[in-house]
């Protein structure tokens, strides 16, 4: 099982639709995100709940209604994505096993114990390095990349697909 959830690389894609949004014009529906990446409308629903409790995305209701980012994409790490959506949880989850040992008989020795388990050790400096690498890198950041990768045109027809599909919901 993965560590960071598909939800997340979702949301991130959703939000990557958003970064782009036209000023004036209307808010990006939800159902059309999903329709756009091939996903359920509820799971992305479920996904914008979330992303809205986080404060990464504003909502607005009506035929008009949908999302917008809250706040600049340079100004949304990948780690607040990351936390929106799965929650702060630790990489790993030390038993102290350490102190289990059967030559110990329930009563380990006081160097057995002592301070924090190597094995922990390595694997909360592992999950700082990760969370420092997610929060290094914005949404904005992750937007240059997609167009340094994609045709020119991609990003007009992403704005086209999606204007489209609000014109046929306002109408």
């Amino acid at each position: 099982m993965a560590h960071i959830s598909t939800g997340v690389e979702y949301a991130l894609h959703c939000l990557l639709f958003l970064v782009d949004q036209p000023p004036g014009s209307p808010a990006t529906g939800a159902r059309d995100l999903a329709e756009l990446q091939g996903v359920s409308s509820e799971f992305v629903a479920k996904l914008f709940t979330k992303l809205r409790k986080a404060d990464l995305i504003i909502s607005t209701e009506g035929v008009t209604g949908g999302f917008r980012l809250a706040r600049p994409a340079e100004k949304i790490s990948v780690l607040d994505v990351t936390n929106a959506i799965d929650g702060e949880k630790s990489l790993f989850d030390c038993k102290e096993v350490r102190s289990r040992c059967a030559i110990f008989n329930d009563n380990p020795p006081i160097w057995a114990t002592r301070g924090v388990c190597s094995i922990h050790a390595i694997m909360l400096e592992a999950e700082q390095r990760v969370r420092e690498t997610l929060a290094a890198h914005s949404l904005a950041d992750l937007s240059n990349q997609v167009k340094s990768k994609a045709s020119a045109a991609y990003s007009k027809q992403v704005v086209n697909w999606l204007e489209n599909r609000t014109s046929i919901r306002i109408n």
